[in-house]
């Protein structure tokens, strides 16, 4: 469903009654977010956090990475993972979702 688009009365009614499922212990949390996801879009964003330069350079060399190699798996550029690690530039949208991905699960979760 489109951002603009307006929640249909019948809509809310069925998100009202999934959430109260849920709360019951009658619905998993995977069919819940189905539910919400298909009626409602991704409206709400995964959690970023900031991450610093020296977390990405220790990230990067923890999987054993070049910069050249990193930079491919986040389809960046040398450079601007460069300016990344020095802290010269923070990362952030996609950039950062894939950090704090990497971060969480390791390198192995974008692989």
């Amino acid at each position: 469903m489109a951002k603009n688009k307006k929640v249909s009365p019948l809509a809310k009614a069925l998100l009202e009654t999934a959430g109260d499922m849920r709360k019951a212990g009658l619905m998993d949390k995977a069919t819940h977010e189905k539910i919400t996801l298909r009626h409602l879009g991704a409206t709400v964003a995964p959690k970023t956090h900031p991450i610093t330069g020296p977390q990405i350079r220790a990230m990067r060399e923890r999987a054993q990475l070049s910069q050249a190699v990193f930079t491919r798996y986040l389809n960046l550029t040398v450079g601007y993972v460069s300016q990344l690690e020095r802290g010269a530039k923070q990362p952030t949208g996609a950039a950062l979702a894939l950090l704090n991905v990497i971060k969480r699960k390791g390198i192995e979760a974008i692989l």
